[in-house]
């Protein structure tokens, strides 16, 4: 996996761009912009490398993401199939995009749609023998990868990190309300 090298530690820039916000909104706590700041770089950076590991298997983490719960379905749940309104919300995804996602699995012969026998209006998702074989055959590497992303922090960090992403989870969600 080709790596990048970030942008170098710049104090100075930094320095500055806080002063800017602070001139939009004197209010504003340095700090939490800071946060703000390196929350979404390392989210984008760990995005980047959970595409990149699944690309070598030819999908985009959305497509990963559907498969997986398909399969967690079967396994854990024992639920065959979803139908797409099931599948938009487990992904937190518009129906739309789980439409688009569903047509290019299908295409690519990793998911069959057919019509659900209790209710003929509705079609229903299952995860074809190749489908199923190529989450199981990926997710050790991929979750490898991503595994190495967290080896710098000691389990003890990643249990506070894990807590503290959560409160601010909560607080965010009450901030949308």
């Amino acid at each position: 996996m080709p790596t990048t090298k970030p942008p170098p530690f710049d104090r100075q820039k930094r320095e500055q761009w806080l002063a800017f916000v602070q001139t939009l909104s004197p209010a504003a706590d340095p700090r939490t912009i800071r946060l703000i700041g390196l929350l979404h770089r390392t989210g984008h950076a760990l995005a980047r490398v959970g595409e990149t590991s699944l690309s070598a298997a030819g999908l985009s983490y959305a497509q990963y993401r559907l498969l997986m719960s398909l399969l967690f379905c079967e396994q854990f749940e024992g639920q065959a199939a979803l139908n797409p309104s099931e599948i938009s919300e487990r992904q937190g995804i518009s129906r739309n995009t789980a439409s688009a996602l569903i047509s290019k699995l299908e295409a690519e012969g990793l998911i069959e749609r057919e019509l659900d026998q209790a209710d003929r209006r509705k079609f229903i998702i299952r995860l074809t023998p190749a489908g199923r074989e190529l989450v199981r055959d990926h997710a050790s590497q991929h979750f490898h990868t991503i595994h190495q992303c967290f080896h710098v922090l000691t389990p003890e960090e990643q249990e506070t990190m894990s807590q503290l992403l959560e409160r601010l989870n909560e607080s965010s969600a009450l901030q949308r309300r």
